[in-house]
């Protein structure tokens, strides 16, 4: 009676493992959804912590699942439905609010078609998936999307900076931002994927201390370091598209070679 007992559980362990990633994404989603009630109070700055909160679960929840084996076909699907919800329509909605609702029908249409994109990234990101693993996972086809639902945001997040000294015409850059963006989501321009990145040992320590720095920063210059680090992401597509490119030569020739690196992340 007592071994029954001990042996006992409301929950298997496989279950547990599969569960808390998809708890991670719910959350990750309430809280994309809940920045647009903060856009529609016209709480703009909380709607953009809210999203980059989103986007730091949707980054959590993948290395959660892989680092406990708690992968599955249903947090999978469920992670691409969240992000087109956190990622495409929560932006849209918050820019259409703040801005491009003075453009009458036309930001209307920027909105949609901002959200297509982001759908057909993700449509193309599950299908390019389920392909053998091979050097090219530690790029991405196009932008991510946590990072275009937080570039096109970029515009909002600089009106609410200090840097005033910079007057932008934001009827103008809006617009363009909507098109720059969606179009390097459905593009097939290589960029760096953090998912898989490979530090060397003895880098750990001054990675961790940078970490810890960022969100140092973070926390006192919220939208200022938000604004530095979009245009370095920005200015880090063409090195990661030349980085590709010099890879993709170095494979079809036959001289690829693995580093004896320790993957932290």
């Amino acid at each position: 009676m007592e071994q029954q007992k001990k042996n006992f559980k409301i929950v298997s362990n496989t279950k547990t493992r599969v569960i808390l990633p998809n708890i991670l994404t719910l959350i990750g989603v309430c809280v994309g959804l809940s920045s647009i009630k903060f856009a529609i109070d016209a709480k703009y700055g909380l709607a953009i912590i809210a999203i980059v909160f989103a986007a730091v679960m949707d980054g959590l929840d993948g290395r959660i699942a892989r680092l406990i084996k708690g992968t599955s076909k249903v947090g999978k699907e469920l992670d691409s439905l969240t992000d087109v919800i956190s990622f495409g329509v929560a932006p849209a909605f918050i820019m259409y609010f703040w801005s491009l609702n003075n453009l009458g029908k036309f930001g209307w249409l920027l909105c949609l078609i901002y959200v297509v994109c982001v759908a057909l990234r993700l449509a193309r990101f599950n299908v390019n998936s389920e392909e053998e693993t091979s050097w090219r996972d530690n790029f991405f086809e196009g932008v991510p999307s946590p990072a275009g639902g937080i570039l096109v945001l970029m515009p909002l997040i600089f009106s609410l900076s200090d840097f005033e000294f910079i007057k932008i015409n934001f009827e103008i850059v809006v617009p363009i931002f909507f098109v720059i963006i969606s179009f390097l989501l459905i593009s097939k321009v290589p960029t760096y994927s953090l998912k898989k990145i490979i530090v060397p040992r003895s880098m750990t320590i001054f990675l961790l201390f940078s970490i810890v720095l960022f969100f140092g920063l973070l926390l006192i210059y919220t939208f200022e370091v938000m604004i530095i680090s979009g245009m370095l992401y920005l200015c880090f597509i063409p090195i990661s598209f030349m980085h590709f490119s010099k890879l993709n030569k170095k494979n079809v020739t036959g001289n690829i070679f693995e580093d004896n690196h320790e993957d932290i992340l």
